[in-house]
């Protein structure tokens, strides 16, 4: 199975493009630390930690339903779900006017994604 190696590289690339816009907006605004009360750079700071807050622990969670041998179409859905999730939330966040119905979806996607998981591995423990 290589189902949650799959979605680990795509979330990696997108956490490339993530800090890649960090580096950029840096450099526009000449701040190497902080956001110097830029909006879109501390926007674009705000969304690469809260990739970086929330996507770790996710895999670990996904990775361990998969040592467990879970579905593969549970692992598929939740793998899904959190990129999508982390699409939407990054995009939403990112925006000067905030969409914040796509940013709550990511969240939402993103959550479940967590309850999900975390609740399968408690059964496939017990049971």
């Amino acid at each position: 199975m290589q189902i949650v190696a799959f979605y680990a590289a795509l979330l990696c690339l997108l956490y490339l493009y993530l800090t890649f816009r960090v580096i950029k907006l840096r450099r526009k605004f000449s701040a190497a630390l902080g956001d110097q009360q830029q909006p879109e750079l501390n926007r674009a700071i705000r969304a690469h930690a809260n990739f970086a807050e929330y996507v770790p622990f996710c895999l670990l969670l996904l990775f361990l339903l998969e040592m467990q041998n879970a579905a593969h179409l549970l692992l598929q859905g939740l793998g899904l779900a959190l990129l999508l999730g982390r699409i939407l939330h990054a995009y939403a966040i990112s925006q000067l006017k905030e969409k914040l119905k796509f940013r709550v979806a990511g969240m939402v996607l993103t959550l479940m994604t967590m309850l999900i998981a975390a609740l399968a591995l408690f059964f496939n423990t017990l049971f």
